[in-house]
């Protein structure tokens, strides 16, 4: 394959329409299934399992495709209407909350999965937002599946702390007892008008702090995989907020990208695939599977985590972070590696260790989609705007006393 050229905006907005593509195409269009809307959790393969956390991207989606007018309103209104109508009467879970993979067809369990805390706001999120936009009945319908949800239930009332997961067979498992992606679950779970927890839960995990270099005072995650930076900035705009105790996790993020990137910079002699643009180390597919790739600071060895492969989803996924460090990542992911890019735009991941090239030829919904809503929220703000518009989301930043 061979492609022209491409750099800046017509590059950005050329990735974003196809991820759009994905979630536009990755989904259960039959009317008459009980999994209508479900959306894919990756290409080519586990072609009936669907991502609940894909189903919120792809409902923000819509959104995107009507304002790019990649999409008609009323399709676009259709779709996410009648997907919450899926899963208010179809999709397993418990107490409002949700199994991480299930059927595409009919909402079922699949892979003896957990009911995921994190998914399943992911998925919430994109439904709140769908509600701002679209209103009426959507709004009414995103409300009612955030109601159902009993934060409570899913709180580990000895450490106060939020649980992982829970399954039938287990019960519950994992904390969340430092910092990670779960920003968003304190914000929607103590303004929550069924089942609030209390505001002290955020203040009981973990703030690890450590320098990369001369990048100070890091609050870092565990993994140090950039999407825990992410996920709730997808959603929340943090910028110029601070919390009670100070903390500005916008400016923290800036921080932990830039250290990821001058990680990879200081690692290219190990790894051929890394470089002053191929950088954003982060959850993805690679030659050994899925794999869970990081960078200073963190808790684990990273000689054992990483393998050489990049995403395009991590350095494009902080692009709100660092505009033109990820930009530049993005056009030399473009410009240089034809094989890098297809049907949905840039594909999850590649490496070049070994003396051979491996090109994923899979796409992620989740990585396609923390690619979309950042690359918008860079653009215009959009996904921003509506989910912030939320009564619960402001009032659960003002319960958490977060200041301009």
């Amino acid at each position: 394959m061979r492609l022209m050229k491409c750099y800046g905006k017509r590059l950005i907005v050329k990735e974003l329409e196809k991820s759009f593509d994905f979630f536009l195409n990755e989904v259960n269009t039959n009317q008459k299934s009980y999994g209508y809307g479900l959306i894919r959790d990756k290409t080519m393969t586990d072609d009936n399992i669907a991502s609940i956390a894909s189903v919120g991207y792809g409902l923000v989606a819509l959104i995107i495709g009507i304002e790019h007018k990649w999409i008609d309103y009323d399709k676009a209104y259709e779709r996410a209407s009648k997907t919450l109508d899926t899963f208010i009467n179809h999709v397993d879970g418990k107490n409002g909350f949700y199994y991480h993979f299930v059927n595409m067809q009919n909402g079922k369990r699949e892979w003896n999965c957990e009911i995921s805390i994190i998914d399943t706001a992911i998925f919430i999120c994109g439904a709140i937002t769908a509600g701002e936009y679209f209103g009426k009945e959507v709004k009414e319908k995103a409300e009612i599946l955030y109601k159902k949800m009993n934060w409570e239930w899913f709180r580990d009332k000895e450490n106060n702390y939020f649980y992982i997961g829970y399954t039938p067979e287990e019960n519950f498992c994992g904390h969340w007892d430092r910092y990670a992606e779960q920003l968003i679950l304190y914000v929607l779970g103590v303004s929550s008008p069924t089942f609030p927890v209390d505001k002290s839960m955020y203040d009981s995990f973990e703030r690890n702090k450590a320098d990369y270099k001369d990048i100070e005072d890091i609050i870092y995650t565990y993994c140090g995989t950039l999407f825990t930076y992410q996920y709730s900035h997808a959603w929340i705009d943090f910028r110029n907020q601070k919390d009670r105790h100070g903390i500005d996790w916008f400016e923290n993020s800036v921080k932990a990208t830039k250290a990821n990137r001058q990680y990879c910079i200081d690692h290219k002699e190990r790894f051929k695939t890394y470089g002053e643009n191929a950088w954003g180390l982060t959850a993805c597919l690679s030659p050994k599977g899925y794999i869970g790739c990081g960078a200073k600071p963190c808790g684990v060895d990273l000689d054992i985590e990483n393998d050489g492969t990049i995403s395009p989803c991590g350095a494009i996924g902080s692009i709100v972070f660092t505009p033109k460090e990820s930009i530049k990542a993005m056009e030399y992911y473009y410009n240089t590696f034809p094989e890098l890019w297809g049907k949905y735009g840039l594909k999850d991941g590649y490496n070049l260790e070994n003396n051979k090239k491996w090109f994923s030829n899979q796409y992620i919904g989740i990585d396609k989609g923390i690619e979309m809503v950042m690359i918008e929220n860079y653009l215009n703000g959009t996904i921003w705007k509506y989910f912030m518009r939320n009564t619960y989301v402001q009032e659960g930043l003002k319960l958490l006393d977060f200041r301009v």
